[in-house]
């Protein structure tokens, strides 16, 4: 097992890595939004959102809990 050190060095690249890639595919399909290239519907574009969206909740709900399990964990007496 690695030190905390290693833990925060791994974070950090890898962090910063897919989130560099999730933004290049985000933008991706932002640009299924030119209507010049592409045609759809409200209704297609409102289940991209919503999927989206949804994702976005449960990465949220990831890292909030890990937060607030990490802060019960930390709790001693003495």
């Amino acid at each position: 097992m690695g030190t905390e050190r290693d833990k925060r060095e791994r974070f950090v690249e890898l962090g910063e890595a897919r989130v560099r890639k999730a933004a290049q595919v985000l933008r991706l399909i932002g640009n299924l939004s030119n209507t010049s290239n592409y045609e759809y519907s409200q209704e297609d574009a409102q289940k991209i959102l919503a999927a989206l969206d949804n994702e976005m909740k449960l990465l949220r709900a990831k890292f909030h809990a890990a937060l607030s399990r990490r802060a019960r964990d930390d709790f001693k007496l003495g």
